[in-house]
This record gives C-alpha cells, structure tokens and sequence, in this order.
C-alpha cells in the first residue's frame, strides 16, 4: 500500500495556502480554527526540536512556534505544493523548516524530538497505528505529543456533511476523512500505542478531540 501516494490523491483539490486564506477571508472558518488555537497554545510546553505533522501551509506551525519558541522546528505533509507554499511565505523564520514525508514512514531518526504534533491530520491516514508508532520512535523517552482529530459525534457529522455540500469552499475535502475517531477511539489508539495520557478533552461543543500524550520508555 502506498500510503504517501493515498494522502497526495485525497488532497489533490485542496489549495495549497488552505488555511492562510481561510483566516483572511472566511469569517466562520476564523472563528473555527481560532479555538483550535487557543485549546492546543494551552498544552503546547517548552520543547527545543519540535515536528509538527500534516503542517499543510503551516499556518498552525506557526501558531505552534511562538508558543514554544524552539531551537528547530520541522512542518512535514504529504502534499508537495502546500510544503512549497509555507517554504516560502515562512522563509524569514530560520527555525522553522518544512519537508515534504509520509506520516507512516517519518525521515527522522529514532528519540530526536521533544515533542510531535499531529493536529486534524490522524483521520486523513491509511493507518493510525503504524503512524503512532513512528510518532514514538522518533520522540524522546520523556517527550510529548499533542493530537487533535474530529471526535465524529453526531453534531459533528451534521455540521461536516453540510460543510462538504453547500459551503461554496468545502466540496474540496469530500472523500478525505478515510478514518474515525468516535468513541474515544483516539484514546485506545495512543494507549495501544505506548504513550501515557496527560491531557485529555474536546471542545468545540464535542466535535474535537484533543489529546496531550507523553513518552514514558
């Protein structure tokens, strides 16, 4: 299974400065990703490598790195064009790079970062546990991870199925949720997968799921 060729086809329609032009122009996309903002800036702690995966145009890597003001930052996505754009509108930041890489197979050696961020990007993979798993290989005995995915409760269902068919931007995302996160299946996945929960809640009446994770051996 090429997984890295399954990401880049589910994101084929999506604009490569996503989330950039969304702040500007999308009054209720702002409102949105704001609490996405504010929820993970609470969790966020000091960290000198950090890697943030599924950065898209690294708009939340941003967000990420002045919280945290590390010594190296890395935005990875499998989406080639969206990698261009944020190399570019972030150039001035010598902190913060961005590489193109597949979640299920991460170009980092084992126990390199202190923290790893996964944010709205787990429900777009092939296979969470294979994805997990390189989560804590490359992460530091001690370190943390911070995770966020759509909790797919029903007020969420509802509002996702009318984004993706009447919102005049949404149609672009039909067809690329290919895993879910009901019942608390966040929590099993990182249990399963070794890490120790610190964190663990939702907002955005429910519809997201937040967790803060730490990497005990």
């Amino acid at each position: 299974m090429d997984t890295k060729k399954i990401a880049e086809n589910l994101h084929e329609h999506v604009p490569a400065d996503w989330y950039h032009q969304s702040l500007k122009k999308d009054f209720f996309q702002r409102i949105w990703h704001n609490t996405r903002f504010r929820e993970v800036r609470k969790v966020a702690t000091p960290a000198e490598f950090v890697l943030d995966v599924g950065c898209a145009d690294g708009v939340f890597s941003n967000v990420i790195f002045k919280k945290i003001n590390p010594k190296k930052f890395i935005g990875l996505d499998v989406v080639k064009t969206s990698i261009a754009w944020a190399k570019k509108h972030w150039a001035k930041n010598k902190r913060m790079k961005f590489t193109v890489g597949d979640a299920h197979k991460l170009p980092f050696a084992n126990n390199y970062f202190d923290a790893v961020f996964c944010l709205e990007a787990l429900e777009h993979v092939a296979d969470p546990m294979k994805v997990f798993k390189e989560f804590k290989r490359v992460m530091k005995k001690g370190g943390y991870g911070v995770f966020l995915v759509p909790s797919d409760n029903n007020l969420f269902k509802i509002v996702w199925w009318l984004w993706l068919h009447f919102y005049p931007r949404g149609w672009v995302w039909r067809d690329t949720h290919i895993q879910t996160y009901r019942n608390n299946y966040l929590v099993t996945a990182v249990k399963k997968a070794g890490f120790k929960i610190e964190v663990n809640k939702k907002f955005n009446l429910g519809m997201l799921h937040l967790i803060k994770v730490r990497k005990t051996q």
